[in-house]
């Protein structure tokens, strides 16, 4: 009895680890401006949130954006490769492992402008965070938080 429930603690523990360690062998590469702050505040969030990432400083942002396949006004203020996928601005950690599980038929997923509140940004949050995919035609509400 004694070894069936230390077997029921170990599989709990490893759905539990498992459903939050999406991210654990993901690299990233993070492309912003040089002198952007909240830029490497993000940074920071995806590595505390288990992601590998590298920072290259580029002018090219709104350029590389363009060739990623995001429309102007919803590109972030920095643009992120992550296993196929871009993910652009402050998007929340529960939209990209949403992405890297459903691996929807999209180039990337964006959080357009700087909200207040969202993860590398100071402030407090004052409405929802609305993450939209952008793949074929127009771009579609992906998650909201």
């Amino acid at each position: 009895m004694k070894e069936y429930k230390l077997l029921i603690v170990i599989t709990l523990a490893g759905v539990l680890i498992g459903t939050n360690s999406i991210a654990s062998d993901k690299e990233v590469a993070l492309y912003k401006t040089p002198n952007c702050g909240c830029c490497d505040d993000y940074a920071d969030y995806l590595r505390e949130k288990g992601f590998s990432v590298e920072v290259n400083p580029t002018d090219e942002l709104g350029a590389m954006s363009r060739e990623a396949g995001m429309p102007g006004n919803f590109q972030g203020c920095h643009l992120s490769f992550v296993d196929g996928y871009f993910v652009s601005g402050h998007v929340p950690i529960s939209a990209i492992n949403k992405l890297l599980s459903e691996r929807p038929a999209v180039k990337g997923i964006t959080l357009p402008s700087m909200p207040l509140g969202s993860p590398g940004m100071s402030g407090v949050k004052s409405e929802p965070f609305t993450t939209y995919s952008i793949g074929e035609g127009e771009p579609k509400v992906f998650a909201v938080e």
